[in-house]
């Protein structure tokens, strides 16, 4: 026993590490997928490796939803690209404020001046002067023929100014008879002033020659005539200028009045009815 030889020690034999330093063929091939340290590849982009491209745009499409799609068919996002456009608001052209600014200021002057004549209306409350007929005188009427006549009237025209803080002037005067809505004379007066307050009596005379009227007109008049009753239509047209201080305006104004006189040659007025309006 004590012949045998001692036995060796055991080799100390040096443990693998846990890694190996390298990759091996079978490390590629044979390493499973669920290994802790291998992750599967691919060639899709994650979803935070992705960029998208955002255009701005006009009206704003519905927003980008991307799809996903699992690890088993073939992992990665896909994205839909549009292109929305956001277009800044243009400017106003500064034709448009100026044209906005005259406005106002024409707004405002139109206020004003609406404001202010109102006030006036008010204070001053401006009245038509009034034309009237205070008394006619019927000389002369007689037919050269069964269809022309002559005639001649001769009458007073009262025009009163009734305002009390305005002046007016008649610069164009015209008084016209008519019978039965036909022109048989016409005269014109001078102009005049008026002061506040003030009436004026002007003398017209008014002749008919040869005048002509339709057989059924003239037949009235001569009836008319017999009946010791003719009624006759003054008419009178003026044009008249108002001042009130630095303030002028002008208007037209219209008198009418329908009269009744008794036969020539002495035929004097039995009654009248007057207006005078604008």
């Amino acid at each position: 026993m004590s012949n045998l030889l001692p036995l060796p020690p055991p080799p100390h034999h040096q443990q693998p590490p846990e890694t190996p330093p390298w990759e091996t063929p079978s490390s590629k091939w044979f390493t499973p997928r669920s290994t802790p340290w291998r992750t599967p590849r691919s060639n899709h982009q994650t979803p935070t490796q992705t960029q998208t491209q955002v255009v701005v745009s006009v009206a704003p499409r519905s927003p980008v939803i991307p799809k996903f799609k699992g690890i088993d068919g073939g992992g990665g996002v896909e994205v839909r690209k549009e292109t929305v456009i956001l277009r800044q608001p243009r400017r106003t052209n500064p034709w448009i404020w100026c044209g906005a600014g005259l406005c106002l200021v024409f707004s405002l002057v139109l206020i004003f001046f609406g404001i202010a004549t109102l006030i006036v209306f008010l204070a001053i409350r401006p009245r038509t002067p009034v034309f009237d007929i205070p008394n006619a005188n019927l000389n002369t009427i007689y037919f050269d023929s069964p269809v022309f006549f002559n005639g001649d009237l001769s009458l007073l025209a009262n025009f009163t100014n009734p305002n009390k803080k305005i002046d007016v002037r008649f610069e164009y005067l015209d008084i016209e008879l008519f019978f039965y809505n036909r022109l048989i004379a016409t005269q014109g007066v001078q102009p005049f002033s008026q002061r506040r307050g003030e009436t004026r009596l002007e003398a017209v005379h008014l002749i008919s020659s040869l005048v002509y009227l339709p057989a059924n007109h003239a037949v009235e008049l001569k009836r008319q005539v017999q009946n010791n009753k003719i009624n006759y239509e003054i008419r009178g047209t003026f044009k008249v200028r108002a001042d009130l201080g630095m303030i002028h305006y002008s208007y037209w104004l219209h008198g009418r009045c329908q009269v009744q006189m008794t036969g020539p040659p002495t035929g004097v007025l039995v009654s009248r009815n007057c207006s005078t309006k604008k």
